[in-house]
C-alpha cells in the first residue's frame, strides 16, 4: 500500500504518521522539503515533483486547500492521477463549511452543500473537480470542523494570557482532533470502498468559544479570563475571525463513525484538551 499526502502541514503529518504505523509506505509533499519535517518513516518530494509518486501511488490523500484557479493538486498532477493505474482510492479533506449557515439547525452526511463563504465556494469547486478526477475510483469526501490538536488549542492562549471568552448565546462550533483526523482518514484508506462517500470530521459535542476556553482554564488551574459578549468582541474581530462566527450550524457525525467502524479518541473538546496536556502540550 503506497500513499501519497498531497499537503505535508498540520493534518498531513498526523495522518502520515498514523498510515506509517498501519503499514502503508507514505511519502509528503512540500512546497519548499527543506524547510518541512517530516514524520519518522515517512518520505518528502517536492510537491511540483510529485507526479512520480502520485503515478505509483495505490492511496492518495489531498490536504492542500484550493486557490482561485482551483486544487493545485490537479492544476499540478491531473495527468499523473489519470495514469496512476494502481489507485484505487482517493481522500479529499474539504470543509464543513460547505453548509453555510443553518442558524444553529443540525446537518448530517445527506445534507445537500449550501455554502455562503467565497472559501467555502471554493472547497464546494473543489469536491466536484475530483468526483471527475476520480473516474471511477474509490472518493472520500473529508467535510471537516475546526481543527486543534498540539500547538493549536485553548490551552496554548489561555497559557499566553490571550483566550478570549467570547459568548454568542446559541451559537456553537463544531471541532475535530487532529489525531481523530488522522484515524478516520486511515481507516477510510484501508477500508478500499466504491464509489464517493462524504464524511463528516467532528466530534460529538460542538460548543461555544466560551465553553472550551474555561475547560482549558480549569485542566491548567487558572482562573478563567472574563466572558466578553459578541456585540463587544467583534469590533477589534478580524474579517477572517467575524465570518466563522457569521455561521452557526451543528454538525453530525454518527453515519460516518458507523461506515468507519470507528470512535473517536476524543469525543468532546474536554479529551482533547486533556488529550494534550497529557502529551506534553
Amino acid at each position: 500500500m503506497r500513499m501519497v499526502i498531497a499537503g505535508l502541514g498540520y493534518a498531513g503529518s498526523a495522518i502520515a504518521a498514523e498510515a506509517v504505523a498501519a503499514g502503508f509506505a507514505v511519502t509528503g509533499t512540500a512546497r519548499d522539503p527543506g524547510r518541512a519535517a517530516a514524520p519518522e518513516g515517512v518520505a518528502m518530494v517536492r510537491f511540483d515533483e510529485a507526479g512520480g509518486a502520485i503515478a505509483q501511488a495505490t492511496h492518495l490523500v489531498v490536504t492542500a486547500a484550493p486557490e482561485a484557479e482551483g486544487c493545485p493538486v490537479l492544476a499540478a498532477h491531473a495527468g499523473a492521477v489519470g495514469a496512476a493505474t494502481g489507485l484505487r482510492w482517493i481522500g479529499y479533506l474539504s470543509t464543513t463549511g460547505v453548509y453555510g449557515d443553518r442558524g444553529g439547525a443540525e446537518v448530517d452526511e445527506a445534507t445537500p452543500p449550501a455554502p455562503g463563504q467565497a472559501r467555502s465556494q471554493r472547497r464546494l469547486a473543489a469536491e466536484a473537480a475530483w468526483r471527475v478526477a476520480a473516474a471511477g475510483r474509490a472518493l472520500d469526501l473529508f467535510r471537516i470542523g475546526g481543527i486543534y490538536g498540539p500547538g493549536r488549542s485553548a490551552l496554548e492562549d489561555v497559557r499566553a494570557g490571550t483566550a478570549r471568552r467570547v459568548v454568542k448565546p446559541g451559537h456553537s462550533f463544531s471541532r475535530i482532533h487532529v489525531d481523530d483526523i488522522a484515524l478516520a482518514v486511515v481507516a477510510a484508506a484501508r477500508q478500499d470502498p466504491a464509489g464517493v462517500r462524504v464524511l463528516h470530521l467532528v466530534d460529538d459535542e460542538p460548543a461555544g468559544n466560551a465553553e472550551v476556553v474555561a475547560e482549558a482554564a480549569r485542566l491548567l488551574g487558572v482562573a478563567p479570563p472574563p466572558e466578553i459578549p459578541f456585540e463587544v468582541a467583534r469590533a477589534g474581530m478580524s474579517p477572517m475571525a467575524l465570518s466563522f462566527w457569521s455561521e452557526n450550524r451543528r454538525v453530525a457525525s454518527g453515519a460516518t463513525r458507523a461506515a468507519l467502524g470507528i470512535t473517536w479518541r476524543c469525543p468532546t473538546y474536554r479529551e482533547g484538551l486533556a488529550r494534550i496536556l497529557a502529551a506534553g502540550g
